[in-house]
């Protein structure tokens, strides 16, 4: 375990100062919708069958402290990663190679593909995508050497259903508001000031890039013209519904464009696309007036990400049918999938040439070198040399201690962690296909730190460690007979924290493993 390389943090607290501190934090989150659903294995079905309540979201007590020159650095290279992701999900023929080493072994990855596929037989009518992506990263500092700098190492770079850009925002706001309210204790406050703890304007920023992409469609591609809407395409139920209302909130107060949240279950029967209008322009169909339609400008995808959405050949259907339409998608379906595991490990694989490949010549070709030191080591487990080297890691329980395999596909949960990796490995059998829809990444090692956290009405206190997510938002045009730039919009749209007790393998928030948290600048 890696020595602590932080001040002695957070400060104990008497009962009086915790009673302070946890009432104006429970006040505060409820009235600045810090929220979210309860989990039935909080509130049970039974107590709140209309699903009508709702709870302080899993925050820390005090924000955690995070060494500046990291911080300062993962949002100074977010616009080059945005780029990066655009231009993988630009360039066909390169994913396609990545993509058919994965789909006899993936059929999420498989499936994807075959939408694409169908998508491109009958033409594309949306040459533009947009990407709100974000970029996590942990800090490491080499433990064998005591005299060097922490840096930040990449976990993973997520391109679809980026989430807690609403309540990050919100709980860097409850920790300034519990500074300046005296909540924290008096010798805290040389560490925990307005000038340690940056504003987070993540709300504004992913909002502005779906009213961006809101703008750039254009008017009404009807026959006749109908008003023009942005989609919200979410899971039902939604635990995690007051973070997309953050956002839809802001498109509405700030930008004047109205958004719907329709079911990805209901795709097919809320949604239609004109087979008369060669422009197949996405009509969104409300529930609740089904006589005013709307014209659906951009598809904002919060769900779809995870194998266990896609129930029946339907499912698939209504992906089909949304990636067919005019409506600009977040993310494309080839954005989708430039955010698969094996991307990462193709571009973090030691003299890897394909950041040069696709950088050198764009505005980012600056930030090389500074992305490529981000990677963490990264193998495939296949027959090269080097996914030989990664399957005997994986086979070896002393070497696996220190390793994460991943799977390609989004969403928490489905990680194997260390000594847990052996079995697996054998699960999977004699053939050695099955071991390509994985990789195998080095643990990253963050400094010791300490932290309360308060989910479910419980405050528990102990080690953590922190992942920072860096929020991206990149607009960019597909196909290469397109005259003008490629990039049309970038930039880097605030930041996330989320902190997990030391032993929690996962960190999702969402999936019950974390907390959202705010940061807390030092120099180390």
């Amino acid at each position: 375990m890696a020595a602590s390389i932080y001040p002695d943090f957070p400060p104990g607290l008497n009962a009086e100062q915790s009673d302070y501190l946890l009432s104006n934090l429970k006040d505060w989150s409820i009235l600045n919708g810090l929220a979210v659903r309860p989990a039935q294995a909080f509130v049970p079905e039974a107590i709140d069958p209309s699903h009508a309540l709702a709870v302080t979201a899993p925050v820390t007590l005090f924000p955690s402290l995070f060494a500046k020159s990291c911080f300062e650095e993962a949002r100074a290279i977010q616009t080059a990663y945005n780029e990066l992701y655009a231009l993988i999900a630009r360039d066909e023929a390169w994913l396609q190679q990545i993509v058919e080493e994965l789909v006899d072994v993936d059929e999420f990855i498989a499936n994807l593909w075959n939408v694409h596929l169908k998508v491109k037989e009958r033409g594309y009518v949306q040459p533009l995508s947009l990407g709100i992506f974000r970029s996590d990263y942990m800090v490491h500092k080499d433990p064998s050497d005591p005299t060097s700098k922490p840096k930040i190492k990449q976990v993973e770079f997520n391109t679809i259903a980026s989430s807690f850009g609403g309540l990050a925002a919100k709980v860097s706001g409850l920790h300034n508001h519990l500074r300046a309210i005296s909540a924290y204790p008096a010798n805290s406050t040389p560490l925990i000031t307005a000038e340690t703890l940056p504003p987070n304007a993540s709300i504004d920023a992913i909002a502005r890039g779906l009213a961006t992409a809101h703008r750039a469609y254009g008017p009404s591609k009807s026959h006749t013209r109908l008003p023009l809407c942005v989609l919200f395409v979410v899971q039902d139920p939604e635990n995690n519904a007051f973070d997309q209302h953050a956002l839809a909130s802001s498109l509405l107060t700030d930008h004047s464009i109205l958004t719907f949240r329709l079911p990805f279950r209901n795709t097919l029967s809320n949604t239609s696309i004109p087979s008369d209008n060669p422009s197949k322009p996405l009509i969104y169909t409300p529930p609740h007036s089904p006589r005013t339609p709307y014209e659906v400008t951009t598809v904002y995808f919060r769900a779809g990400y995870s194998p266990t959405e896609y129930t029946s050949s339907k499912s698939w259907d209504a992906r089909l049918h949304l990636e067919s339409s005019a409506a600009i998608k977040c993310p494309s379906i080839l954005t989708h999938l430039a955010g698969s595991k094996k991307i990462q490990q193709i571009l973090g694989t030691p003299s890897s040439p394909h950041l040069e490949r696709f950088l050198s010549s764009t505005s980012s070709a600056a930030y090389v070198d500074r992305v490529r030191a981000t990677f963490a080591a990264i193998y495939p487990l296949d027959d090269s040399a080097a996914g030989k080297h990664a399957v005997d890691i994986a086979t070896n329980p002393d070497k696996a201690r220190g390793y994460v395999l991943k799977p390609q596909r989004e969403g928490g949960g489905n990680n194997v962690y260390g000594l847990k990796i052996p079995p697996f490995i054998k699960s999977l059998g004699d053939d050695s296909k099955l071991y390509r829809g994985h990789i195998l990444m080095e643990l990253i090692e963050p400094p010791n730190l300490r932290n309360s956290v308060f989910r479910n009405g419980q405050v528990t206190t102990g080690e953590v460690v922190g992942e920072l997510g860096v929020y991206g938002v990149c607009l960019w045009q597909n196909g290469e007979a397109i005259a003008g730039p490629k990039i049309l919009d970038n930039w880097e749209a605030g930041w996330l924290l989320r902190t997990k007790g030391r032993e929690s393998e996962e960190g999702g928030v969402a999936a019950g493993f974390g907390a959202v948290d705010s940061v807390c600048l030092v120099d180390v």
